[in-house]
């Protein structure tokens, strides 16, 4: 079974989609657990998700049944797969087929999990009704926006996922109850103003001035002391004008990543930049505009999810690490946290294992079997 999801991960890594595009992903995930699962498959559009019905009826056999949900999402980095990926033991290749798209975030082994699951839950059954959600563009914060709506329709009580992270000793679960990873949005500010000829500035309105000025002070909003928690302003680009040494720029933009422990200081902070970005360009005369991308709650753990994948990490003699802090990055994941109970969870890659996001990653194959072993058990706690 392992060595089946293996190979499936490593074809997953070959046609590498970025999200909102996971056609190929998606199709050969559904034909994948048609195929080898008794599961039934639901076909979303976008997404797809796998249904197992223990068959028990609790509303005349007295027997009390959840509707228990994973989750795994599908979509890849707008990154070049650097080198020759091969499997060990067969040398089968598997680099990705899609120039500058790339598994370097481990999707791939994510969705393989789950799949690993689905033949675990056709071989050994489980007491409770599982959906398998297989879910698009987690990387943009859409796709949880659209799949979390199958938690009213199923009657979805709790909802696992798992991501791998380095850092841990390999097949360690890694777990916090309450926030464990930020939240963040992505806001780009435009000025625009008046181009003139760069002898004559006066007869324009040139926005490089003001965008400077907010940038600088926009970093200084997000050391303030008047929120919950820690907030973060990242700037991570300036743009106007170009080398044109004869044209000063009528318009120009900058865009900023904030980042925060909860979703409200993530917006009172939001709130703060704008009004500052307004009150600069004011003052220089500009006309300025907002735009959001990339937005993302913060995941918060539910403290008895958290407790069920303790327990069964536990029973199966994983090690467990107790995360003192929220990491810094994001997941839409915590938009199915906010309408049942929930826990993200990570699963040790290694401590020396390269960090996701980067050339050198690869999703670990020795951790498919503990998220799959680890979430079949946790069905029935």
């Amino acid at each position: 079974m392992i060595e089946s999801a293996i190979k499936l991960r490593h074809e997953l890594h070959k046609c590498a989609e970025l999200s909102g595009h996971e056609a190929k992903t998606k199709e050969l995930l559904m034909a994948a657990i048609r195929s080898d699962t008794k599961l039934e498959v639901r076909d979303r559009g976008s997404w797809f998700y796998a249904y197992y019905d223990c068959g028990a009826d609790d509303a005349t056999g007295g027997v009390t049944v959840r509707n228990i949900a994973f989750r795994a999402d599908m979509d890849a980095l707008p990154m070049d797969d650097i080198g020759d990926l091969k499997d060990p033991c067969t040398g089968y290749g598997y680099s990705s087929e899609t120039a500058g798209v790339s598994h370097r975030c481990g999707h791939d082994g994510h969705c393989a999990a789950l799949y690993a699951l689905a033949r675990l839950l056709s071989e050994r059954g489980a007491s409770n009704n599982v959906c398998l959600i297989f879910q698009h563009a987690e990387e943009t914060g859409a796709g949880a926006r659209e799949c979390a709506k199958l938690i009213d329709e199923k009657k979805i009580e709790e909802i696992y996922a798992f991501h791998n992270w380095s850092g841990f000793d390999e097949g360690s679960v890694v777990l916090r109850e309450g926030t464990i990873m930020c939240a963040s949005e992505g806001l780009r500010i435009t000025m625009k103003g008046k181009a003139s000829h760069a002898s004559r500035p006066e007869d324009g309105a040139n926005p490089a001035e003001a965008l400077a000025q907010l940038a600088a002070k926009a970093g200084r909003l997000g050391r303030d002391e008047l929120f919950h928690g820690r907030v973060m302003v990242t700037i991570v680009g300036i743009n106007t004008g170009g080398r044109n040494f004869g044209m000063a720029p009528g318009e120009g933009e900058v865009d900023i990543t904030l980042r925060a422990r909860c979703e409200e200081d993530m917006l009172a902070l939001e709130r703060e930049i704008i009004a500052c970005a307004e009150e600069i360009a004011c003052e220089s005369d500009l006309e300025v505009y907002f735009e959001k991308e990339d937005v993302f709650p913060e995941t918060a753990n539910a403290a008895d999810a958290v407790a069920k994948v303790r327990a069964s990490a536990e029973k199966l003699g994983l090690k467990v690490c107790e995360l003192e802090n929220p990491v810094r990055s994001s997941e839409d994941f915590g938009r199915y946290c906010k309408k049942c109970s929930g826990a993200m969870i990570f699963i040790g890659n290694g401590k020396s294992w390269p960090q996701i996001h980067t050339t050198e990653y690869d999703f670990n194959d020795r951790i498919l079997g503990t998220a799959a072993e680890l979430f079949h058990t946790v069905i029935s706690v």
